[in-house]
């Protein structure tokens, strides 16, 4: 290494030798075992309402490439530009052709700009949908939510190589040698976000992916949440299969991570067991019978010549009467004969040959007597009757009263019985999940045609597969607070509204998602003449497309041109979709601004609302500053714009139970002091604008 150090010191540029020697320096404690991979070139943003000043780094909005330039000179509606990269002479270009593009790291100052809000849920918290990007959403979210969210579920790109996401403007494809470490380096930096977000004492981290990226992002997780308890389950989201030249891959995964005290809860369906999809809460819960049949190995009559036997039946009563001996193995018995005076039901395979049956002829008779043996149907091709049995496993669980015997059939004498109602609703779910909701073309693809009006998404999860996940984590945290930073189109907070319907639950449930075009999309409107800020292209992007007007169809039960959501499409509870749900949800811009203007008050409109969803985004917003104090009656907040009213503000604050949240306007930290030490000690309490800016002004670039 000194080597390197060395000629490091020979290069004449100080800024350079000072860059080389600090990535040096990264390299060197950088693990040598684990999960390694490259860094890369910092992220980047595009800032469409930022003006174009000197010094800023832009991108040329008709040229199709991500290489990126300094403004050096601004005058009369143009822009001197330079390469970052290239040695060139500068360029001239028309201001409206430029963005403003900023690194990941640099620091940002964020504000929302609100698009509209639906209204149905009376007193109900607000969801929140962001058009953002997603790394500065999270650091957005760092300012109201840190450490208090309770759930987080993310369906990430899967960096399958078909230009399914996109790196600083530009689509990973197959061949791109460094798509791995790419998809690494973005995830790593949301993760880190994201695990600031939770309450690390009782919250958990979904994250769903294929196989793809499943193992590395294993390692990633494992690397990144050392202390959580992680279980990876595996879901069938396409029973048919997709067709490859090997094996026919039907799954995708989901890695669960358990922070402090986490659990999840038992529910009635362990999402595995046959049948078990048919149960919902409260209905009676019976046990599987099984067939007396034997089927696969050792199931022909010469493997065991014992286990081949008659049982004697009524048919007219369906009741079985006993058990006759076994033949001896040459004897080849007629199906159609009586027995003992009986209907005799013999052992016969699916494929007509003689099969054996699963017990001893003594046992048989035992356990027929306590009703533990039932006739099923008769099968005419194969001329014998089904036949099926209660096993030991069930037998124990009536001896210890986990299965009750509600009723005993009074000519046939088999037992009716069912689970006890403590235990209907406690099975613990599974780590393989197989439930034909959970088909991603089913609850996936069809839900979200049938809320939008068209096929505007690729591979939607199924919303009852998410709602599946919510319900075993938050069954016990009805308030829970859940965040979606990877939203797409919006099937997180869907099936948050749904799971809140079906138990009375007040879930809040943030979502993030970008306004990003699909490549496709975006060659036919280059070759109109557009450009990514264009009002035709924004519209076609995934926000406004696809995320908002699912949202909105889901909580109003209509689609955005007025027509009724399909009758077809239901709920998980069996409820129609076209009835809605009651949730508010309200939709916003993520806007960056200026710090100056923000610490001298003049952008309240921009950070109204962050104030208010640190507040809990419930009630009412409080959306203009005024000249002393503020904390409107349906408001769950105040703010004291003027110090020399405090003792008003601190007063009114008193006598409101319901005041959660105050924000004191003030530049000094004695006077801040001061005033909160009136006020009640649960109430959360917060300086602008310093608080802000210093949130905000610790993202350097060491940090990511």
């Amino acid at each position: 290494m000194a080597h390197i150090d060395a000629l490091i010191d020979k290069v004449a540029d100080p800024a350079l030798r000072q860059l080389l020697h600090e990535q040096v320096a990264t390299l060197l404690t950088r693990q040598s075992f684990g999960l390694v991979y490259q860094q890369h070139k910092p992220e980047t943003v595009e800032l469409y309402d930022y003006k174009v000043r000197r010094n800023c780094t832009v991108r040329i909005l008709s040229e199709d490439d991500d290489s990126l330039y300094r403004v050096v000179k601004v005058s009369d509606g143009s822009a001197a530009i330079v390469s970052l990269t290239e040695r060139a002479e500068s360029r001239l270009i028309g201001i409206s052709d430029l963005v403003v593009v900023r690194e990941f790291g640099e620091p940002i100052y964020p504000g929302l700009r609100p698009l509209g809000s639906v209204e149905r849920g009376a007193s109900k918290p607000f969801h929140v949908v962001m058009n953002a990007e997603n790394f500065h959403a999270l650091e957005t979210l760092l300012y109201t939510h840190e450490r208090k969210v309770d759930i987080i579920y993310i369906d990430p790109p899967y960096n399958s190589g078909a230009r399914d996401w996109k790196y600083n403007n530009d689509y990973v494809d197959s061949v791109d040698q460094y798509r791995h470490s790419k998809w690494l380096a973005m995830m790593e930096r949301r993760l880190r976000c994201a695990k600031r977000l939770l309450d690390l004492s009782d919250s958990a981290l979904v994250v769903t992916i294929d196989e793809n990226e499943v193992h590395h992002l294993g390692m990633l997780l494992e690397q990144l949440f050392p202390e959580a308890t992680r279980q990876l389950v595996t879901i069938v989201t396409n029973p048919k299969g997709v067709t490859r030249s090997t094996l026919s891959r039907v799954e995708e995964y989901a890695f669960f991570c358990f922070f402090g005290s986490a659990i999840a809860s038992s529910i009635s369906d362990d999402l595995l067991t046959p049948g078990g999809e048919d149960v919902r809460e409260g209905e009676d819960v019976r046990p599987r019978w099984k067939g007396l049949l034997r089927s696969g190995s050792n199931s022909r009559r010469e493997q065991h010549p014992t286990f081949f036997y008659p049982i004697l039946i009524d048919p007219d009563t369906r009741k079985i009467l006993g058990a006759g001996a076994s033949p001896p193995l040459e004897e080849n018995p007629d199906p159609d004969a009586l027995v003992d005076g009986h209907t005799a039901v013999w052992p016969v395979r699916r494929d007509g040959t003689w099969g054996r049956w699963m017990l001893k002829p003594q046992t048989l008779r035992e356990w027929a007597a306590k009703g533990y043996v039932a006739l099923g149907n008769y099968d005419a091709g194969r001329k014998t009757w089904g036949i099926s049995y209660l096993t030991t496993e069930f037998q124990n669980q009536i001896a210890a009263g986990i299965l009750e015997v509600r009723s005993v059939d009074p000519v046939t004498g088999v037992v009716d019985a069912v689970y006890a109602n403590e235990a209907s609703s406690s099975r613990r779910v599974k780590t393989v999940w197989h439930r034909t909701a959970h088909d991603a073309g089913v609850g996936g693809t069809a839900v979200v045609e049938g809320l939008v009006g068209e096929r505007a998404f690729d591979y939607p999860k199924s919303v009852y597969a998410v709602r599946d996940t919510l319900d075993l984590l938050t069954r016990h945290k009805r308030n829970a607070v859940i965040v979606d930073f990877f939203a797409g189109s919006g099937t997180t907070l869907h099936a948050t509204a749904m799971l809140n319907a079906e138990d009375g639950g007040r879930r809040q449930c943030i979502l993030v998602t970008n306004n990003e075009v699909g490549p496709e999309r975006q060659r036919h409107l280059r070759a109109q003449g557009l450009t990514s800020a264009d009002e035709e292209w924004q519209r076609q992007g995934i926000f406004r497309h696809v995320t908002r007007p699912r949202v909105e169809g889901a909580i109003l039960g209509k689609r955005a041109n007025g027509t009724p959501v399909p009758a077809s499409l239901k709920n998980a509870d069996g409820s129609q979709m076209s009835l809605g749900l009651q949730e508010n949800v309200e939709f916003f811009d993520l806007t960056y601004e200026d710090p100056d203007l923000i610490s001298l008050g003049k952008k309240f409109d921009a950070v109204a609302p962050l104030l208010w969803l640190k507040a809990g985004a419930r009630g009412a917003r409080i959306r203009k500053a005024c000249k002393t104090w503020t904390a409107p009656d349906d408001a769950y907040y105040g703010i004291l714009f003027d110090i020399d009213y405090w003792r008003e503000f601190v007063e009114a604050i008193r006598k409101r139970s319901d005041i959660t949240h105050a924000f004191i306007v003030t530049d000094s930290d004695a006077t801040f002091q001061q005033i909160i030490s009136e006020l009640p000690t649960n109430v959360d309490s917060t300086q602008l604008y310093g608080d802000y800016l210093s949130t905000f002004e610790i993202n350097t670039k060491g940090q990511v």
